[in-house]
């Protein structure tokens, strides 16, 4: 089986994949979305460096690179031709396309009735103010953006002008979220195939939890309820795997926080012993049949 994986450069995770696949006597390919060349009449097809990736069996999208607006519709726009075209893309375009933008996350769980936390998202300060002042203590976060980058905590109103202001001089969206009180942890939970794979307890001094930003991490065994709910997660944006953020508030109440549909593994892998790689390429191996 010969699988693209499709990634802004090169790293641990693009070298995790090389391994697994060739233990498992498979290709793993590492190209790079600048080099994606589209044809439309003759010969169609899409194809990246001297890569005809009409003809992989398998293409997992490592991760979206930052770029103009034109290019990140373009790079999603050919993930979609690729499925459109026969090709197993994991996570599909339009899982991606979701899980990508936390308004559009947070509105398919709340449609599917996975408990999320109660979250307000506007175009204008004023606005913004209102629901700040209705939620009392926020997280603002951005509506790209992942590994903790970016979130602020606001519990007062002068922060919380300071914030907006600055979110109107770049033109940005006003994401806000409702603090949840809890014991200073969170779960990452990793889901492929409709099941948890495996979970760590994330911790922290302050609220924010992310491995990124300095949290810890330790395996643990995820109760029915919260392997459920995870799953559940998963399957409301369509991801065949995912990285699935829990938390359970200080009244006991389970939440959802987030869907990572392009999850990074090394803190779960340290953590846990599972090799992730190796349960992605044997998931597609199976897709690909």
């Amino acid at each position: 089986m010969r699988i693209a994986v499709l990634a802004a450069r090169t790293g641990w995770h693009t070298q995790q994949l090389e391994r697994a696949a060739a233990e498992r006597g498979h290709q793993a390919i590492v190209l790079r979305y600048e080099g994606l060349v589209a044809t439309i009449g003759k010969d169609p097809g899409l194809r990246s460096a001297a890569t005809q990736l009409d003809g992989v069996d398998a293409v997992l999208a490592r991760i979206i690179p930052s770029g103009s607006l034109e290019q990140i519709i373009f790079r999603v726009d050919a993930l979609h031709r690729l499925e459109d075209r026969g090709v197993k893309v994991l996570n599909s375009p339009r899982a991606i396309e979701r899980t990508v933008d936390k308004f559009w996350t947070s509105a398919l769980l709340e449609q599917c009735g996975v408990p999320t936390p109660e979250t307000i998202v506007c175009d204008n300060a004023e606005e913004a103010t209102a629901g700040f002042r209705a939620l009392q203590d926020v997280i603002v976060k951005p509506l790209f953006g992942s590994m903790g980058l970016g979130m602020v905590r606001i519990s007062d109103e002068e922060m919380a002008f300071r914030v907006f202001r600055t979110i109107e001089q770049i033109r940005g969206v006003y994401y806000l979220q409702r603090t949840i009180e809890h014991d200073g942890t969170d779960v990452r939970a990793f889901v492929l195939g409709g099941r948890v794979l495996a979970a760590i307890e994330r911790r922290a001094s302050g609220w924010r939890t992310n491995l990124a930003r300095g949290g810890s991490a330790r395996s643990i065994s995820l109760p029915d309820d919260l392997s459920a709910l995870a799953v559940r997660a998963a399957a409301a944006v369509g991801a065949d795997y995912a990285g699935v953020d829990l938390l359970t508030a200080s009244d006991g109440t389970a939440y959802v926080l987030e869907v990572n549909g392009i999850p990074g593994w090394k803190g779960l892998q340290e953590a846990t012993g599972l090799d992730v790689a190796g349960r992605l390429v044997d998931f597609l191996a199976l897709q690909a049949r």
